[in-house]
């Protein structure tokens, strides 16, 4: 079903947009819901260091401060593009479920340890996802990168889309200044940003 420039007031009207919406919430909910206990996890299991020839050569520095100044206020235009149209409202979600499952796998097949000299990331709103725990190891894919690339496939303006794009870049450069991934986690992101899209629209043209 197509979406494009409905008010949510209309696109409630569709069955399938309802479906759709409603299932992808609880989907949503279950994932965060276990999300904590599944980082426990792999924090606590043994990884491997991986020989990053960015990282050695780039001096770690927290820079958590910009990076939430990117990734919030982007975050915050984006809810304030799906608050005005629906039309994007179904990829986003569905997009965004398909990154947190494929993350979960990503992670799980592939045990790393945190890069050397990591500088930890103080983000206020982490406790949503990692609870009061310290957790250094969801490293492949960079789920701060692939996120606001995400956001960026999903915006419809080419004027929007660039800017979204050029800030994750900027983004994936800051993480691998604070060493919070290595620089495969950062680059895989938006590959993976692209295929979780593409099924989110889908889901939204079914």
């Amino acid at each position: 079903m197509q979406t494009k420039q409905l008010t949510w007031q209309f696109a409630w009207e569709y069955p399938a947009f309802r479906v759709k919406f409603i299932l992808g919430l609880l989907v949503m909910f279950l994932i965060l819901f276990y999300l904590q206990d599944f980082f426990l996890f792999i924090q606590a299991r043994n990884g491997v260091l991986m020989d990053d020839w960015v990282l050695s050569r780039l001096p770690a520095h927290d820079v958590s401060h910009y990076i939430f100044l990117i990734l919030y206020p982007a975050t915050g235009f984006f809810i304030w593009k799906l608050i005005k149209n629906s039309s994007i409202c179904i990829t986003a979600l569905w997009g965004y479920i398909f990154l947190c499952l494929a993350r979960m796998i990503t992670i799980s097949l592939i045990p790393l340890d945190a890069p050397l000299n990591l500088v930890h990331l103080s983000d206020p709103f982490s406790i949503i996802f990692y609870g009061s725990n310290l957790i250094t190891k969801d490293l492949f894919f960079s789920g701060h990168t692939a996120t606001l690339c995400l956001v960026g496939l999903c915006l419809e303006n080419k004027t929007e889309k660039m800017i979204i794009f050029i800030a994750t870049g900027i983004l994936g450069v800051l993480l691998l200044v604070q060493h919070v991934h290595y620089t495969a986690d950062v680059l895989a992101a938006p590959v993976f940003s692209y295929i979780f899209w593409y099924l989110g629209r889908t889901v939204t043209r079914i």
